[in-house]
């Protein structure tokens, strides 16, 4: 509900980003799953805990690739689409966010 279309949008970047990256590395991909989960307690969003954090505060994705790759490719796959994967690349560290009244 609140951060399930974050996380949907994280998903769907790291699959495209990991279908980049192994096209590129010549990695053939088979059935691939990607899933992610987060932690969020709703008392920060509900504004009933001011100690609480509004929003995630973990965020945990899970891949699941069936592919003839070794090991070390599957490490450099996995390294390359975390560092090029947009939406993750912008929650860590997070940007500066400003807002305006038009």
């Amino acid at each position: 509900m609140f951060g399930d279309i974050l996380l949907e949008v994280l998903v769907a970047c790291a699959g495209v980003t990991l279908g980049q990256v192994a096209k590129a590395m010549e990695i053939d991909l088979g059935e691939t799953t990607i899933r992610a989960e987060g932690e969020l307690d709703f008392r920060g969003s509900l504004g009933l805990a001011k100690e609480v954090p509004v929003g995630l505060e973990r965020i945990r994705l899970h891949f699941e690739l069936e592919t003839p790759a070794n090991a070390e490719e599957i490490a450099g796959l996995m390294r390359l689409t975390q560092r090029y994967c947009v939406v993750s690349r912008t929650l860590t560290p997070s940007p500066e966010v400003t807002w305006h009244k038009a």
